[in-house]
Order: C-alpha cells, then structure tokens, then sequence
C-alpha cells in the first residue's frame, strides 16, 4: 500500500517487499494475543476475586462466632478458609504458571515474527484497515494524532 499524503505515520506503514498475506497473518497472530490478554485479565479476575472471597471467610467465622455456631466457624476455618483451589495452588500460583507457560512466551513470540517480518512495524492489517475506512480529509477522521 502506498503512503498518501495525510496517510498512516510511517511506523504503520507497510515495509517494502511485505506481502498481503503476511499482513493478514500477522494481524491473526495480534489478533490471538490480544484474546489472550483478554483471558489474562480474566484469570486475574479470578485470582482477585478468589481472594476476596476467602478474606471475607474472616468475617464469617467470626459472625458464627459470635452468633454461638463455634463447631461452624470451626469448620469454615478447618475446611475452606485458605483452601488450595486446585491440588497444591492457590491462584497466584495459578496466574504465575500461565505467565510463564504460555502468555510471555506467546507475547515473545508475536513480538519476534513483527520484528522479523514486518521491521517491527506493529498492527499493519489494522492501521491498513483504518486507512481503507476513512473519509480522507474529514476532521474526525484523521490519520494519526496531531
């Protein structure tokens, strides 16, 4: 694609020689790691909300406590309170395993093929995209950032 004169800045330019299909594949590869930030964030929302579930098992046992159920209170703090939830983890544990199973390798590797690929030229399908979409000329949309 060739740059026009109010066009994409030059880090989202195509590099000369990148084909329409390495393009393709490397906003699918963007694509996926961004769906894999996604389910980061969700398992983070477990983690946080795991936690907070098992701190407020603080306030339980002590309402049972206090309201004369101590074989309950007992309980909650002998059976739940401070459980692994999967054998041997708690969550953070959880979060620390895939990232250094799979999300940083995964960001690694979509980091490598850009830079291999594209001179490290970052979301071209997309900036490519935009440029296809918008009006040129019209004020809201603009090319780039002022």
């Amino acid at each position: 694609m060739t740059r026009c004169e109010d066009g994409p800045d030059r880090a989202h330019e195509r590099p000369d020689g990148v084909s329409d299909l390495t393009v393709e594949a490397l906003g699918s590869l963007s694509k996926a790691v961004e769906t894999v930030e996604r389910a980061r964030g969700h398992l983070y929302g477990f983690h946080q909300l795991t936690g907070t579930a098992d701190l407020e098992l603080d306030r339980a046992v002590r309402l049972l406590r206090e309201a004369g159920h101590d074989a309950w209170a007992d309980r909650v703090e002998r059976e739940v309170l401070g459980r692994n939830v999967i054998p041997g983890h708690w969550t953070f544990q959880i979060v620390e395993a895939y990232n250094r199973t799979y999300y940083e390798p995964f960001r690694e590797l979509e980091h490598q093929a850009v830079h291999s690929l594209a001179e490290g030229r970052e979301h071209l399908y997309e900036a490519e995209l935009k440029e296809a979409r918008r009006t040129v000329g019209h004020p809201h949309h603009a090319p780039r950032p002022a």
